[in-house]
C-alpha cells in the first residue's frame, strides 16, 4: 500500500507540481485508497504547524526581504568590493563574500542565489568572467546561506527535534566559515589561472566608510545570535525584533523603503510563509503514513543490519541525502527524512547537534549538484546559458564542498565547539 504513496509523489514532481502540492496528493490517495477517515488530514497538518518555534519562519523570511530590499545586497556588495576587488579574480571572491554577509540575513540558499545572481552575474559578465564560471560561482557561494545562522532550515531541524535553536546557530557557524574560505581559494586559484581581472586597491578611509554603510544592516545578526544564545529572547521573538530593525534601517538609514514597496514585501513574505507551512502540514501527516507503515524502523533496521559502525553510517547517510539533495528542495526533505535519519545516528552515537549540521549540510549541497540542483537551475536562468555549462564549471566548488562535508561528518568539533562554548 505505501508503493500507492511513494508513485504519486514521483509523478506529482516529474509534472511539476509544488512539492508541497505533491506531497498532499500523495498522502490524500493513500488515504483514501486505505480507507482511512479524511478527518484525519486537518488534525495532522494542524498538530504538525502548531509548534511555537515555527513562528519565528515569516518573521526572519520578512526580515530578510526587508533588508534586501532595503538595499543591503548593494552595500555588501559594496563593501566586499572595497576589501576583496583588487586581489586576482575580485569579484568571484566578493560574490562568495558578499554570500557570507548576506548569509546572516537571507537564512536560505534560492534567495541568496536570485538576489545576489541578479547584480554579480551580469556585472561579472561585463569585466569580462566566462559566464559559465560566474554562475557556478554564485550558485556555489549560496549554499552558505542555511548554514551561518540565522538559518530557516536549522530552525526546522530544531522543530523536528527538540533541539535548541540557539545551539543549531552557533553549530552551523564555523562548517559555514569553512566553506565559505574553501570557496574562496578555489575561486582565486581559477581566477589566477584564467587572469580575470583585477580592481585598483581601495584606500583605508573607503574601507572603513564602506564599513560604516554596510554595518547597521550586519548588526541585526549579532542582535538576534546574541538575543538566542544569551537567553534574552525567543527565536520568535529574535524574528519580530529583526523585522523591527529592518524597517527602520530600510527606511531612515538606508532610505529605501516606503510605504509601496512595503506592502509588496509583505505581501511576498506571506506567500514564502504560507507555502512552506503547507508543505510543513503535509509533511507531518507523511510522517503519521510512515509511521503507521513502520518505515522509520524498518529503515533504520535496514542501515544498522547492514553495519553499526558510526562512519560507515554516517557515509550511507551522506550518499542518500546528496541524492535526495539533488531533487528535492531542502526543507522538504528536511521535513520528511531528518526525523527517520536522526533516530538512526543517534543509534550509533552521533551527538544530534552534529548530526542536524550534516544534514542541512548534504541537503544545501545537493542543490548545486548536477543534473537538477535548483541553484544550478536560477543561476543559468539569469546567465542565460544551459545547466550543463554552470554544472561543469561549478565541479572544483562542489569537490571543495564535498571536503567541507568530510571534515564536518568526521570531525565534531567544527559543528559542536561554539554550542559547547556559548551554551550549557
Amino acid at each position: 500500500m505505501i508503493w500507492i504513496l511513494v508513485i504519486v509523489f514521483i509523478v506529482g514532481l516529474v509534472l511539476r507540481f509544488p512539492i508541497a502540492f505533491a506531497l498532499g496528493l500523495a498522502c490524500l490517495s493513500y488515504l483514501i485508497v486505505k480507507g482511512v477517515p479524511l478527518i484525519i488530514v486537518p488534525m495532522k497538518m494542524y498538530s504538525g504547524i502548531d509548534v511555537f518555534v515555527l513562528l519565528s519562519v515569516p518573521g526572519f523570511i520578512l526580515a530578510g526581504n526587508l533588508m534586501n530590499r532595503g538595499g543591503l545586497t548593494e552595500k555588501i556588495i559594496k563593501f566586499c568590493n572595497h576589501l576583496l576587488g583588487h586581489i586576482r579574480g575580485g569579484l568571484s571572491l566578493v560574490n562568495i563574500g558578499a554570500s557570507m554577509l548576506f548569509a546572516g540575513i537571507s537564512g536560505t540558499a534560492i534567495s541568496d542565489t536570485a538576489s545576489m545572481g541578479s547584480i554579480m552575474i551580469p556585472a561579472m559578465k561585463k569585466e569580462g568572467y566566462d559566464t559559465d564560471f560566474s554562475c557556478a560561482v554564485t550558485a556555489a557561494s549560496s549554499t552558505i546561506g542555511p548554514i551561518i545562522p540565522p538559518s530557516v532550515p536549522m530552525i526546522i531541524a530544531a522543530t523536528l527535534s527538540g533541539l535548541s535553536v540557539g545551539k543549531l546557530f552557533l553549530a552551523g557557524a564555523l562548517p559555514g566559515l569553512l566553506l565559505g574560505v574553501g570557496l574562496l581559494f578555489t575561486a582565486y586559484f581559477i581566477s589566477k589561472r584564467k587572469k580575470y581581472p583585477k580592481h585598483k586597491r581601495s584606500s583605508l578611509r573607503d574601507v572603513a566608510r564602506s564599513f560604516v554603510d554596510t554595518f547597521w544592516s550586519l548588526l541585526m545578526t549579532f542582535i538576534i545570535l546574541y538575543g538566542i544564545v544569551g537567553g534574552i529572547f525567543t527565536p520568535t521573538e529574535a524574528s519580530i525584533i529583526a523585522v523591527v530593525y529592518a524597517m527602520i534601517i530600510g527606511k531612515f538609514v538606508y532610505k529605501k523603503l516606503n510605504l509601496k514597496n512595503t506592502q509588496v514585501i509583505i505581501l511576498d513574505s506571506m506567500k514564502t510563509s504560507a507555502s512552506l507551512m503547507v508543505l510543513v502540514g503535509f509533511a507531518n501527516l507523511f510522517g503519521y503514513i510512515l509511521i503507521t507503515e513502520q518505515i522509520p524502523q524498518n529503515i533504520s533496521n535496514e542501515i544498522l543490519g547492514f553495519s553499526d559502525n558510526k562512519y560507515v553510517v554516517l557515509l550511507l547517510i551522506n550518499l542518500l541525502l546528496i541524492i535526495v539533495g539533488t531533487f528535492m528542495e531542502t526543507i522538504a526533505a528536511l521535513l520528511i527524512l531528518f526525523p527517520i535519519l536522526l533516530k538512526v545516528a543517534v543509534a550509533v552515537d552521533v551527538d544530534p547537534i552534529h548530526f542536524a549540521v550534516i544534514a542541512v549540510l548534504n541537503l544545501i549541497i545537493g542543490l548545486t549538484t548536477p543534473p537538477v540542483g535548483v541553484c544550478l537551475f536560477v543561476a543559468s536562468s539569469i546567465g542565460k546559458i544551459s545547466i550543463g555549462e554552470v554544472s561543469k564549471a561549478g565541479l572544483p566548488f562542489l569537490l571543495v564542498s564535498f571536503l567541507v562535508l568530510i571534515l564536518v561528518t568526521l570531525f565534531p568539533w567544527f559543528s559542536l565547539a561554539l554550542p559547547n562554548l556559548f551554551i550549557d
